[in-house]
């Protein structure tokens, strides 16, 4: 084994890290000059090892996004801290299966102590369940697997076993502005996106309670309902506690898609946003969001470890399943059998980080969402949509002409190209808008001035 390989890794991941806070955030590549430099006929012959990672950090640095960096404000990506990329790279080392206990031992005890520790820093009940997947999308097609078994199960349908044709129809209620995981998931589960019955929102995203009362009278069966912590958009918490009042009361399951926004309820400061959120049945999130450790790293829990089990656990005769209640196989709480360990990261996130620190890094993010919107709304020409709830800031850029979609995504593009900082556009409430994501642990107050100023010289320049 050549380990030269190892130590020419390891001196340019110190390198690359040292000076992501640096470098410009977007890309310098073309398309056309990635695929030059990675392309080629198939090789016929293995090549040295050495030339191999050499050509691949020359080939890949050009088209780098620097995603993991302080001035990366698009989609809602978190960065990473350096305890987990270090227990990252000890999970590609030690290359566990965490599906089965007996495969992984230290993999998969390190995800349970992490699992019990987040239902503890978000104010979850003692006794849910817990899965770490892929992501929000696989968080939420699990949260919702277990919803469908359940509320099939209260009709007396055991869909595990009978599938879907002649069940009871099972419908599925939702926000208007839900996030596109959540109707992806219901095509995965065999649903279909025609299960979806849309409540409106307030002027802020937030579904709202006289819609979502109406939605549950208009029918009756098996249902489901889905909140928000934290719109895609506006940053928005949907009433959690009178979402959960309504919607049980007619029976209903309630699912809540916190990919970002279920880490509000570790910081105290926060945690007026997240009452009621201990009485919801599931609940999904991101890791890789703003707890801040590397890709992939999605987490799901839920409230009736029973339905959880029976919508994931799988037997197979050639396996060797947990003999008993004190071990526990992580593949019967998710959709893979083959996974990373993907509980280490986690684990050495919360032992570095502690409550606390959690709580601060949250609170320092909103606090830098409400300098960007404090700055940028004080400008001539320049409106802030949306209410500073969390991490979210909504930006429009006023012409002159009247277009204002237009020069919002202009200044969009010239901001991305500037390189200093870079940010997404979206659509809210039926405009064109920046879209601000504030979600990593090494962004500061310099940043987001700094940031500021391009947006600002890159507006001056497309009036």
């Amino acid at each position: 084994m050549n380990t030269r390989i190892f130590e020419r890794v390891a001196s340019y991941s110190v390198e690359f890290l040292s000076a992501l806070g640096k470098r410009r955030v977007s890309p310098t590549a073309t398309v056309e000059e990635l695929r030059e430099a990675f392309g080629g006929p198939l090789p016929e012959r293995g090549a040295d090892s050495e030339s191999i990672i050499n050509e691949l950090i020359e080939a890949a640095e050009p088209g780098l996004m620097a995603t993991a960096g302080p001035r990366f404000f698009g989609f809602v990506i978190g960065g990473a801290l350096p305890e987990a990329v270090a227990a990252e790279w000890l999970a590609s080392t030690w290359d566990q299966n965490a599906g089965l206990y007996v495969a992984a031992p230290a993999a998969t005890v390190a995800e349970e102590v992490a699992g019990r520790w987040l239902l503890e820093l978000l104010g979850l009940p003692d006794h849910c369940s817990f899965g770490f997947v892929t992501g929000g999308q696989m968080a939420n097609f699990t949260g919702l697997a277990a919803a469908r078994h359940h509320v099939l199960a209260r009709e007396g349908w055991d869909v595990q076993a009978s599938g879907l044709q002649g069940a009871p129809d099972l419908r599925v209620i939702a926000s208007e502005e839900r996030h596109a995981t959540i109707g992806r998931a219901l095509r995965y589960l065999g649903l279909g996106t025609d299960s979806l019955r849309l409540v409106e929102t307030d002027g802020q995203s937030r579904m709202r309670l006289d819609a979502l009362q109406t939605a549950l009278e208009e029918g009756s069966g098996p249902t489901i309902v889905t909140a928000e912590a934290g719109n895609i958009n506006s940053g928005a918490f949907d009433r959690f506690d009178e979402v959960c009042d309504v919607a049980h009361a007619a029976k209903a399951w309630v699912h809540v898609d916190g990919a970002v926004g279920l880490w509000a309820a570790a910081s105290p400061g926060c945690r007026d946003l997240v009452t009621g959120l201990d009485g919801a049945d599931s609940w999904a999130t991101d890791a890789h969001k703003w707890l801040n450790v590397p890709y992939d790293s999605g987490l799901v829990f839920c409230a009736h470890p029973e339905s959880h089990k029976a919508a994931m656990s799988v037997h197979a005769d050639y396996l060797v399943h947990a003999a008993d209640e004190r071990e526990r196989d992580p593949m019967d709480w998710n959709p893979e059998f083959s996974r990373r360990a993907r509980g280490f990261g986690v684990y050495v996130t919360l032992r570095a980080l502690g409550r606390s620190g959690v709580g601060e890094m949250i609170d320092r993010c909103r606090a830098h969402a409400w300098l960007f919107a404090e700055r940028l709304g004080a400008e001539p020409g320049i409106e802030i949509l949306n209410e500073i709830v969390i991490n979210q800031v909504l930006v429009r850029f006023m012409a002159e002409n009247g277009d204002h979609d237009d020069r919002t995504r202009r200044v969009i593009k010239a901001v991305q190209e500037d390189g200093t900082c870079w940010l997404s556009g979206s659509k809210w409430k039926g405009s064109d808008v920046m879209r601000i994501s504030i979600s990593n642990w090494s962004t500061t107050t310099e940043d987001v001035e700094v940031s500021v100023d391009a947006i600002l010289r890159s507006a001056a320049a497309n009036p």
